[in-house]
């Protein structure tokens, strides 16, 4: 039995991020856990955001981590997030917001 990935990404979501790799160079994400930005997937150049012993690595959607708060980890542990695009102004700080479309993450719970 293969083991689930804890996050992944859709085939638009993979389109944008190769685009913005191509502007930026290397990326990661980081789940935002709400105050300016909501709870929203957000996309910085690799190493503009410092990580922290309370962050956890989910794992990695079109080769660039993807980081959570260990405290949003433990609501969200039994679940899969699914990084998308769709229209709109994402997070002021994720690099996806002069695109003109913004990540969005969607769950599944993890099955037996």
């Amino acid at each position: 039995m293969s083991k689930q990935p804890k996050v992944l990404a859709t085939e638009a979501a993979l389109q944008l991020i190769e685009k913005l790799k191509a502007k930026y160079g290397p990326l990661m994400f980081h789940q935002s856990g709400g105050c300016c930005d909501g709870s929203s997937p957000m996309c910085y150049p690799q190493g503009d955001l410092i990580i922290g012993d309370s962050d956890v690595l989910l794992g990695e959607i079109g080769g660039c981590p993807f980081y959570i708060s260990a405290a949003q980890y433990e609501y969200w542990k039994h679940t899969q997030l699914i990084i998308d695009v769709v229209p709109g102004r994402g997070g002021m700080f994720s690099l996806e917001g002069p695109e003109g479309v913004r990540f969005l993450t969607r769950s599944r719970v993890f099955g037996e």
